[in-house]
């Protein structure tokens, strides 16, 4: 939170499905370590449940030694927008859900995780959670990535939502965000993360 005076951390927050060992979580740490900054560096397993979601990466935020900048991709996106309002964060959205505008009805029944295995059901009631989880962009706050290209989930609707905010939107690509690995240099900077020694 603001205020903190302990190096500053970069929480990952991954999408629905995935987890710390998505594409974008590893390169990310693996860079951060690479350049002795291992420690500032958290990707959290998320619950499947909304509510719990929050409620865990909350308490690792008020737990943070440092002032913490938020990384979230896909539904992870959704979740940093919700956690910088509650808190007073800075964010970096990779291809962000925008629940507001996503027809939540679809995703509802069994799933399973990309990277786990772990089977769950999403319900109506979790649906609800991410709804009641809508929080207006406080515009100096983030910074949206966007290719034009993504699959998954229609780029406009972000750059619509967000349409205040600091944004880059590439043509292209695709929900992953391929050209992550580019920006890595530069979300460290807008985190204010400087190299180890």
């Amino acid at each position: 939170m603001d205020g903190k005076l302990g190096q500053p951390q970069i929480v990952y927050l991954h999408g629905f499905c995935s987890s710390p060992a998505s594409w974008k979580s590893r390169l990310l740490a693996e860079e951060m370590a690479r350049r002795g900054l291992a420690r500032q560096f958290v990707c959290p397993q998320l619950s499947p449940v909304p509510e719990a979601a929050m409620a865990e990466v909350g308490r690792l935020i008020e737990q943070a030694p440092g002032p913490v900048t938020l990384v979230g991709s896909s539904l992870g996106g959704h979740y940093a927008n919700h956690l910088a309002e509650k808190h007073g964060l800075q964010a970096v959205l990779i291809n962000p859900a925008a629940v507001d505008r996503l027809d939540l009805a679809k995703f509802v029944g069994d799933h399973v995780n990309f990277h786990t295995g772990e089977q769950f059901f999403f319900s109506e009631a979790h649906a609800a959670q991410l709804r009641a989880q809508v929080a207006r962009p406080t515009p100096a706050r983030y910074w949206l990535l966007l290719e034009t290209g993504d699959e998954v989930l229609d780029y406009r609707q972000a750059q619509d939502f967000y349409a205040a905010c600091r944004q880059t939107v590439l043509n292209g690509g695709d929900h992953s965000f391929t050209r992550f690995p580019e920006f890595i240099p530069q979300i460290l900077e807008f985190a204010e993360i400087r190299a180890g020694l």
